[in-house]
């Protein structure tokens, strides 16, 4: 397990805690390997009936960690990545997920909350999308998810100018349940989980896997990674990553299209 990814047991709820605040709990790959194996395991858990996700610190998560991606980009990433299975777990859990967002949500931290089953936001929440901005393209089943929530021009407009969703917008555009105050937004998540957690665990399984179609999911997951993959070591994410490292706009004119 990994020590930037706290959990906690009690009540039928299993709570997961994003705990790398000083990175703004940017993404691991170790920490998407600890994610994996938590949802995988809960599958298989009578005692836990709803997963509670959360970051600590100012931010929910700022997405993958950049300097992982810069190391991929370079050819120096890990031989294994985990994030596909972590993706995989989301796509095909049966269990009730519930999201407590407060600050940014950067790219997977976004596009997580499509699979999640209750999102709260705190009135400083903004859901941001960057991949294109990356020179990449979205992910966890996003590009398909993503258009069937709020529609394709606003989707399209999310993805390619990546800009700030604030947190009644989200709402409004169905993408969040509500917006709570940011000093209770962990008790209301919790309240949620109880309420959720006492009704029949089976029944919301098999309700869950009716609403949706974890095969279709999964295909287009593998879909985008294919395309993920391509993308990170183009000579258009070089520059995007570089650009990061420098604090300095990017250049795309300069580089291949293709």
């Amino acid at each position: 397990m990994s020590a930037e990814i706290h959990v906690e047991q009690a009540d039928g709820i299993l709570t997961i805690t994003l705990a790398r605040p000083d990175k703004k709990n940017a993404l691991t790959n170790e920490m998407y390997g600890a994610l994996a194996d938590i949802i995988e395991n809960a599958e298989h858990d009578s005692d836990v009936r709803v997963l509670l996700l959360q970051g600590d610190g100012d931010m929910f998560t700022a997405g993958n960690d950049v300097g992982e991606f810069a190391a991929i980009a370079s050819g120096k990433g890990p031989s294994e990545r985990h994030v596909h299975r972590f993706l995989h777990a989301l796509a095909k859990s049966s269990v009730s997920i519930i999201a407590a967002v407060q600050g940014k949500a950067v790219g997977i931290g976004t596009t997580l909350l499509l699979h999640c089953d209750y999102v709260l936001l705190a009135p400083d929440a903004e859901l941001i999308t960057p991949f294109v901005n990356l020179a990449l393209v979205p992910e966890a089943a996003s590009s398909y998810l993503l258009p069937l929530r709020v529609g394709h021009v606003r989707a399209f407009e999310m993805f390619a100018l990546g800009e700030p969703l604030d947190a009644q917008t989200a709402v409004a555009w169905g993408l969040a349940n509500k917006v709570c105050a940011k000093d209770q937004l962990r008790d209301d998540a919790r309240r949620m989980a109880e309420r959720i957690a006492a009704k029949p665990a089976g029944s919301l399984s098999a309700m869950k896997k009716l609403m949706r179609e974890a095969e279709t999911l999964v295909a287009q997951m593998d879909s985008e990674s294919a395309k993920f993959q391509e993308r990170l070591t183009s000579a258009e994410a070089r520059e995007a990553f570089a650009a990061f490292a420098e604090k300095r706009k990017p250049d795309f004119a300069k580089v291949a299209r293709h």
